[in-house]
């Protein structure tokens, strides 16, 4: 990543302006993808009838192309959600960076350009486009804005779940606006359960890389999914027991079910910035933690430091209150962090200039 010390700094006002322009800009994103789904369940529909009117007639399919393998794809409303966001960010503030998914992976390069000197909008116009082309509601649009490598705003609009995250620096989380995260009145939303792992919800995704090699990522993915999920005492005394694993297909609406409060742990390796930039605001805002996902050497001593913007590894923990045993928040966040990484293995994720 670039050591760039001549870092931009946003006034209070200014944040606000552009807070209120990404809250705007992710709800018409998010219309797009609607309307694109179900211009596609019309297409789908209406060939279904044709079907029955003249069997053998070929339907007309969603178009995808692969980027890294056959769960790693793009279709074109990725690509005119990026286009229709890029547009009016250039538009409206010029000056500022951009990265998208979809531009970024049409390069060569892997290399980290979040700009520390100037504001970078960091987009990804469908995150969980596995689960778009399939209709499971678990996809998103996320826009972040990035200043000196932290997200200082992110917006997540789920549209078929009529959900949209947002927060801003200093301004809390927020669900459709009117709701501050993380959410009160469910049981687990209070102090980290002093038997975590154990009592909690464990989220992951199982990832792009499927490599069915040894001791490759998706074989240490599989062994720590074991770890968290086996009865107390398992596994040379790394079962964790947890009350449940979920994977939602997309990291964005991970990270903002867990500002929610619904997931306690999400674990993760093989991200990119613009699956977490949103979320990571999101969290933080809410009062949530998020550090690396692979455990360092000393993980029982070791400081427990924010996790690098462009370093593919998560660890997040959910929000959370002081425990009545004198245990402050910060402290049973960071035993759940120790928790975890007693259980999981690391993963080998890297990139140039990480």
């Amino acid at each position: 990543m670039p050591d760039d010390t001549r870092q931009h700094t946003i006034s209070d006002e200014e944040l606000g302006e552009i807070y209120a322009f990404a809250i705007q800009l992710g709800r018409d994103a998010g219309q797009i993808l609607l309307k694109s789904l179900q211009r596609r369940r019309r297409d789908d529909r209406d060939n279904s009838d044709k079907d029955h009117a003249n069997a053998g007639s070929p339907q007309e399919e969603l178009v995808m192309h692969e980027k890294l393998n056959a769960v790693d794809i793009v279709t074109a409303t990725d690509t005119e959600v990026e286009e229709f966001i890029h547009s009016a960010v250039r538009r409206r503030y010029p000056l500022h960076a951009f990265v998208g998914e979809e531009m970024y992976s049409r390069g060569a390069s892997k290399e980290y350009l979040v700009r520390a000197d100037r504001p970078t909008w960091v987009v990804d116009p469908l995150d969980g486009t596995v689960n778009f082309t399939h209709g499971f509601g678990m996809f998103c649009v996320s826009i972040a804005l990035v200043v000196g490598h932290t997200p200082v705003v992110g917006v997540v609009h789920a549209p078929l779940l009529g959900q949209l995250f947002s927060a801003c620096r200093g301004r809390g989380a927020w669900l459709n606006e009117t709701t501050r995260l993380p959410l009160l009145g469910r049981q687990g939303v209070g102090p980290i359960p002093r038997a975590a792992p154990a009592q909690c919800i464990f989220a992951f995704e199982w990832g792009k890389d499927r490599r069915d090699v040894p001791n490759g990522n998706l074989h240490r993915k599989v062994d720590s999914f074991v770890n968290m999920a086996a009865e107390l005492g398992a596994r040379g005394g790394k079962g964790g027991m947890v009350h449940g694993m979920r994977s939602l297909g997309s990291a964005t609406m991970d990270l903002a079910y867990t500002a929610m409060g619904s997931f306690d742990i999400w674990w993760e390796g093989g991200c990119w910035e613009w699956d977490v930039a949103a979320g990571i605001c999101l969290l933080t805002e809410a009062g949530g933690l998020v550090t690396t996902a692979n455990p360092p050497d000393d993980w029982e001593t070791a400081d427990i430091v924010d996790a690098k913007l462009g370093g593919r590894l998560y660890l997040a923990i959910r929000p959370a209150s002081d425990g009545p045993d004198g245990e402050t928040a910060r402290q049973g966040q960071e035993r759940c962090v120790r928790e975890v990484w007693k259980r999981v293995r690391r993963l080998d994720y890297s990139r140039p200039g990480a």
